[in-house]
């Protein structure tokens, strides 16, 4: 007996969902714990260093399991089709059209839903690790610093960084809104979302002064050649911040990350701007 392992993941033009992968490890785990040989296909859009369902030979197995989503469309109709040899199974699946080929092409259904079931979903068996959460907030070009931003730049550099972490990422966006549900509607929100995550990567003056003031170590680069104001923010708060050309050096960056998720607690006491609202009143009323 040989499994072939398969779901939503292993298609071409599917979509590899987090309950969609995690059913596929809960399944596989549950086969090596049976002491079954299996094999997972994956599109070569999400893993392509893996085997594919293109490159997964008919005659190496015995058996085809899909594990979970909705049993539904050509995609199954035509694994039925190319696997008509093997054995076919589904395992924690919808079946919202019991007549549908995708579904009637399965020798068994274990089914996750359908007209008479209701069970846990699969994806709740298998095994997780912790990842820190990154909240990651970016400045948009900044006219005032005319030919010296390298926002372009700085932002092509960190994104394509933050891409290769083992980390989920948050964005963010300072700017608020009342009708676009995806922004905070008051910047109280705003720093509550901040509270949350290990750390904030930010090129934004307002991403490294309120990440501090919510607690959190925040991983700054100055997107302005020669330092901006995320650099000026940083000397006043006594806080590192990387210049823009440290943006590209990602062994830098690993470190500077690094040094920020092992601080653990609460980022240092912020200073905070007394000195700076007493001489606007005294600006405004005389020295007091």
């Amino acid at each position: 007996m040989r499994v072939l392992l398969t779901g939503w993941a292993s298609f071409l033009h599917g979509e590899a969902t987090a309950g969609d992968v995690l059913s596929l490890r809960a399944a596989g785990a549950a086969l090596s714990a049976a002491g079954i040989e299996h094999d997972v296909a994956w599109s070569p859009g999400f893993r392509p260093d893996r085997l594919h369902l293109g490159d997964a030979a008919v005659e190496d197995y015995t058996h085809v399991v899909f594990a979970c989503g909705p049993v539904h469309g050509p995609q199954l109709r035509e694994l039925h089709e190319r696997y008509a040899s093997c054995r076919r199974i589904a395992v924690g699946v919808s079946v919202a059209d019991p007549a549908d080929a995708a579904v009637t092409g399965f020798h068994r259904i274990l089914p996750r839903d359908d007209a008479a079931t209701a069970v846990p979903d699969l994806s709740l068996a298998a095994t997780t690790s912790r990842a820190p959460v990154l909240g990651i907030v970016l400045a948009s070009r900044q006219p005032e610093y005319g030919a010296a931003g390298r926002h372009d730049e700085v932002h092509a550099a960190l994104t394509q960084w933050l891409a290769g972490l083992d980390c989920a990422r948050v964005p963010l966006d300072t700017r608020l809104a009342h009708e676009n549900w995806t922004r905070c509607a008051t910047p109280d929100q705003f720093v509550s979302a901040l509270s949350r995550v290990d750390v904030v990567v930010t090129t934004r003056l307002h991403g490294l002064a309120l990440g501090l003031k919510a607690g959190v170590p925040v991983c700054a680069v100055d997107p302005v050649a020669g330092g901006g104001k995320v650099t000026a923010q940083g000397r006043a708060l006594h806080w590192p911040v990387l210049a823009a050309n440290e943006a590209g050096d990602a062994a830098l960056l690993d470190e500077h990350l690094a040094w920020c998720l092992s601080r653990g607690g609460p980022a240092p006491a912020v200073p905070g701007a007394g000195s700076s609202l007493d001489g606007l009143i005294d600006e405004l009323v005389g020295q007091r």
